[in-house]
């Protein structure tokens, strides 16, 4: 009995420590389950409820509301003339430079005519081309002088018809003035070779009162006169400063809401504080395409104030009025909701976050604002509604 009681009481010890351990474990899962139940729980009450929109609200204002559009372009000037040479050649002398102010009939610049071997056999020959043509007409014309003189004697004598006198007459009379052209024709031919002749300088002179622009050649620089094939090379450029135009291109959407006579603002990107008047003068009647769009070009007169002054080729904008409306009731565009039937309305606070639809009469737009006409006062809250925030 004594060897086995040691043992006996070991057992009873582990069987002890195992009861306790087995209530532990068994006390942690059910705590973890009522946990994870409770959690559950809290969790599916949260799904299920919505949360709460609040939507922002705004209030009508006054304020004035333009309606424009905008064309861009350039400032120009109304005449602007390039000035050309009558002769080729060397410049000789230059008596202007950009920015300087020239009167119609001043000296420009004067050219000297250069003349080469080539050239001085080819007025040779054209002199002795126009002197055998010009003996040829005088022999004709005698001839046909004695064949009038022998006719008019032949039809006295009744010998002859008057159809043949008035043949013999009319040939006379080619015959005249064939001589009279090869005569007009040497003396052109002439008068051409001593101008070519290299002793002699040929002056450019300004053909209106303006400014010069550009001077794109200098002293020494060769030129080549105007011809019906040739433009010829330019010596100045000149252009009146006192009457500036602008020249820009709006597009088709719009040309339909403009019309002559209406007043620009311009804004020039050089000049960016001040802002020029100008008067809308022509709309081209033809459009061109530009880049998948139809534009059409206008000008309008640059209204100067006094001291004012701008240069030519500044780039502008500008801005047309369409319409207006001033000191009026209005509100932002994003506030408008439209129903059926082109109904447009707005949702008036009525409550805490409690709305009412209310039909709206609208007026003039500007693309942010638009004028309200009736349907609303100045006090009424106006939901807006992409405006909105969630709240649990």
């Amino acid at each position: 009995m004594n060897s086995t009681s040691p043992i006996t009481l070991e057992q009873t010890k582990n069987r002890k420590m195992t009861a306790i351990l087995k209530k532990v474990i068994v006390g942690l899962i059910l705590t973890s389950f009522i946990a994870g139940t409770i959690w559950l729980v809290y969790y599916f009450i949260q799904r299920s409820q919505k949360p709460v929109i609040v939507y922002r609200t705004e209030t009508p204002f006054i304020t004035d509301i333009i309606k424009k559009t905008v064309a861009t372009g350039a400032i120009v000037p109304r005449r602007e003339v390039q000035i050309k040479p009558q002769v080729s050649g060397v410049i000789e002398a230059l008596y202007v430079e950009p920015g300087q102010q020239v009167k119609a009939g001043q000296l420009i610049a004067k050219v000297r005519v250069v003349q080469n071997l080539a050239g001085k056999n080819t007025d040779l020959r054209a002199i002795n081309n126009a002197e055998n043509q010009l003996e040829t007409a005088r022999a004709n014309f005698e001839n046909a002088r004695i064949e009038k003189q022998r006719g008019e004697q032949l039809f006295a004598q009744k010998a002859i018809s008057q159809q043949e006198l008035t043949r013999l007459q009319l040939e006379y009379n080619l015959r005249k003035e064939a001589l009279a052209t090869a005569e007009r024709d040497l003396a052109i031919i002439q008068q051409n070779a001593l101008q070519n002749s290299g002793r002699i300088s040929n002056e450019v002179y300004s053909t209106l009162d303006g400014t010069v622009l550009d001077v794109p050649v200098k002293a020494g620089s060769s030129v080549v006169e105007r011809s019906n094939f040739n433009e010829g090379t330019t010596i100045a450029v000149i252009a009146d400063m006192n009457s500036l135009i602008f020249e820009g291109k709006i597009d088709e959407s719009e040309v339909g809401k403009i019309k002559e006579g209406m007043l620009l603002n311009l804004t020039i990107g050089a000049i960016p504080d001040k802002t020029f008047q100008a008067q809308l003068e022509y709309i081209a009647p033809k459009g061109k395409s530009e880049e998948g769009a139809v534009k059409f070009d206008i000008r309008a007169k640059v209204l100067l104030a006094p001291g004012d002054y701008l240069r030519a080729g500044y780039s502008a904008n500008a801005d047309i009025v369409l319409d207006s409306r001033r000191q009026v009731l209005a509100i932002k565009e994003s506030t408008l909701q439209f129903g059926k039937k082109d109904s447009v309305f707005v949702e008036v606070q009525t409550a805490d976050q409690q709305f009412e639809k209310r039909l709206v009469k609208t007026g003039l737009s500007d693309g942010i604002n638009v004028e309200i006409l009736s349907g609303i006062s100045k006090t009424d809250r106006l939901k807006v509604p992409d405006a909105k925030e969630k709240q649990n």
